[in-house]
């Protein structure tokens, strides 16, 4: 990825409150990314696929997408597992964002292929400083352009 390339974040959140929070406090972490919202995983899988079921081309060069697990319509683990199985969304950065503390549910998104997976703090202020320092790693990571084909 060239440095001058923008990386775009791409928050896929049911609830409105966490969303503002997490890009409020991205912003204020100093990041400047472009930055999209989806509200369910359904929303997530129509971004990436078409109505065939093909890849589509995301909006950004390249993209992160940090992922909530509990939504309605299609969960977050669906979301990531289609994401993972397809060689041209395989490559995309996928950090999931979530409440959701259980042992076997960070392994099996492990085991699909998240990136990273980070528990939201319940409490406001952890809540507010893990986003905040999430800011700070998006600011610093290189990430492959969005929708490549691997070969």
């Amino acid at each position: 990825m060239a440095d001058s390339e923008e990386v775009g974040i791409l928050l896929v959140e049911d609830d409105d409150g966490h969303a503002l929070l997490v890009e409020k406090n991205l912003r204020r972490a100093g990041l400047s990314n472009g930055f999209l919202r989806l509200k369910d995983g359904q929303e997530a899988l129509d971004y990436f696929f078409n109505a065939d079921g093909a890849p589509s081309k995301p909006g950004f060069d390249s993209i992160v997408v940090l992922l909530d697990v509990n939504m309605p319509r299609v969960n977050g683990v669906d979301v990531l597992k289609r994401l993972k199985e397809n060689d041209v969304t395989a490559t995309i950065p996928i950090i999931m964002l979530t409440t959701t503390d259980d042992p076997r549910e960070i392994e099996r998104c492990y085991d699909y292929g998240c990136n990273l997976y980070i528990t939201k703090p319940v409490e406001y202020e952890a809540f507010i400083e893990a986003v905040r320092r999430l800011g700070f790693f998006l600011q610093i990571i290189k990430v492959p352009t969005a929708g490549r084909n691997r070969t």
